[in-house]
């Protein structure tokens, strides 16, 4: 049995995580952004799901295990490799953001700023080296700069429903209900 994402943004999609959006608004709202710049089907479901694994957590972020890992882990099984390596490393590709150009700190969140710090900071030569020869790390930093854009309040974006078709591809049927921006 696949992992019901739909359910997850029922039960939990409502939550805030120190954001003025809410879970299932944010993700929304990445999504509308990767599909408004043609992103492919798969970068597309990297961005609606992105940070499914706040939805699962229990614990806080840590460099050695964050909501990204979570995410990827919970997809693993029933996504393409690409998807579930872009959820994991969004968390990364902020730190990488913030180690290559200093300034785009200044533009995160108070939110990404404390996470930043509990994700471990800024990245060392080694990390940033390893993360560039990655052939999917530009999506990931594509990712990551549509999650930094995604905290609107009361933007306008497709419901849930909208992105059934992707969803259902890999992930199988989903308990469809009514609520907001699901169904």
């Amino acid at each position: 049995m696949s992992v019901d994402v739909v359910a997850l943004f029922a039960a939990r999609g409502g939550a805030r995580y120190e954001e003025a959006v809410t879970q299932l608004e944010h993700a929304l709202q990445c999504a509308a952004l990767a599909r408004r710049e043609r992103a492919d089907d798969e970068v597309v479901l990297a961005a609606l799901l992105h940070d499914i694994g706040h939805l699962v957590r229990r614990t806080p972020d840590a460099p050695e295990g964050h909501h990204g890992h979570e995410g990827a882990s919970l997809l693993h099984p029933w996504v393409p490799a690409r998807v579930a390596w872009l959820v994991e490393h969004h968390v990364v590709a902020k730190r990488y953001l913030c180690t290559v150009n200093p300034s785009y700190t200044g533009r995160l969140s108070p939110a990404s700023v404390r996470s930043l710090a509990a994700q471990g900071a800024v990245l060392d030569l080694e990390q940033r080296l390893a993360l560039e020869t990655q052939p999917w790390f530009g999506d990931a930093v594509r990712i990551r700069r549509w999650d930094d854009d995604a905290k609107v309040i009361d933007a306008v974006t497709p419901p849930l429903v909208a992105y059934r078709e992707l969803i259902e591809r890999w992930l199988g049927p989903q308990s469809w209900r009514s609520g907001r921006g699901i169904g």
